[in-house]
């Protein structure tokens, strides 16, 4: 015989599981209990006492159960126990725990921001901890999924290769971009032109390597410039919406505890268009997926703007990252761009 609150309860919690499988979401604990009843098709007992006229989100949260905590990645050096990097003096001390994101960040990122990242921005099931092997499977299967991917014909017709991502899948630090230009479409690498090559100094200034953090973009596709025999154009939203779940799920493989948003289009496509703008959002701390991400400026408009104070801009915002992951730092590297 029929229930009616049962059979609500168990479409919003279809509805629900499809709607996170959208979003890239790979993983939700169950209750083992509950999974059984289920799979044969008995009632559990605490549905007869879920009231016809409970809300949505309260059915849903029934059914899949409480949220994950999230993951801890294993780290490369230890937490940081010094103080964080203002620009020229000391500072306060870094917090433990991932900072909120600035309310007049907030506001702007949440009222415009899509379904996608709109959910996202609010809080989602994480990924279980997985083996380095299961790691290195996931993301092999999702590196074929993307290269074979046609979801923007027009975008696939015109791409010489894949530019999924390169770097170390293990690393606590995730560099994230806007989209492969010339250079990288042709390599099917991200990074590898001057804006690239800028961006590999900077890895190295910071004590690291290419090798030693993971590298991708909003779009994995370059995206297609008609009638132009050169440059390059930014992504559409529609673009970055559709190629999206590709870099989600990187992330929750990855699980990296600092991602650095490289440009205004890597914020827009993580969080949502946002009218506070890199230039104001830059150097200030944001939160995606429980994870801090430091918004800079873009490689590229180094290149065209090359003022030693920009530079130190970008620079203060890499020592803020270091600072977080706890990496050595000189006092050499504490006064790089700063005036004589």
């Amino acid at each position: 015989m029929p229930n009616a609150p049962y059979d609500a309860l168990l479409a919003a919690a279809i509805q629900h599981l499809e709607a996170l499988r959208e979003q890239g979401v790979r993983y939700v604990d169950v209750n083992p209990q509950l999974l059984a009843k289920l799979s044969a098709g008995t009632r559990p007992s605490h549905a007869a006492r879920t009231p016809a006229s409970a809300s949505p989100a309260a059915s849903q949260a029934a059914a899949v159960g409480p949220t994950p905590p999230p993951v801890a990645s294993a780290g490369m050096v230890p937490k940081p126990t010094r103080p964080s990097t203002a620009a020229v003096g000391p500072a306060a001390p870094a917090p433990a725990n991932p900072p909120p994101t600035p309310p007049e960040f907030q506001s702007a990122l949440a009222a415009s921001a899509g379904p996608a990242q709109a959910s996202l921005f609010a809080g989602t099931p994480r990924r279980r901890e997985m083996s380095p092997a299961e790691k290195e499977a996931a993301m092999a299967a999702l590196r074929q999924r993307a290269m074979a991917c046609g979801k923007c014909p027009h975008l696939a017709a015109a791409r010489r290769n894949v530019a999924f991502g390169v770097g170390d899948i293990h690393s606590p630090l995730m560099f994230v971009g806007e989209a492969p230009g010339m250079d990288e479409d042709a390599q099917g690498e991200p990074f590898v032109g001057k804006a690239g090559q800028l961006l590999t100094r900077i890895i190295q200034t910071m004590g690291l390597s290419r090798e030693r953090v993971y590298i991708a973009n909003i779009l994995k596709c370059r995206p297609d410039t008609p009638g132009q025999t050169s440059g390059n154009r930014k992504p559409t939203a529609s673009e970055m919406a559709t190629c999206l779940p590709y870099l989600l799920e990187q992330i929750e493989i990855i699980q990296p505890r600092v991602i650095v948003a490289l440009g205004a289009t890597a914020v827009e496509g993580l969080f949502g268009k946002a009218s506070a703008g890199i230039t104001r959002a830059r150097g200030k701390w944001l939160t995606f997926q429980d994870i801090p991400v430091m918004p800079t400026y873009h490689p590229a408009y180094l290149l065209r703007n090359q003022a030693l104070t920009e530079k130190r801009k970008v620079w203060e915002d890499m020592l803020a990252v270091m600072e977080r992951l706890g990496l050595p730092i000189s006092e050499k590297q504490r006064g790089y761009f700063l005036k004589p």
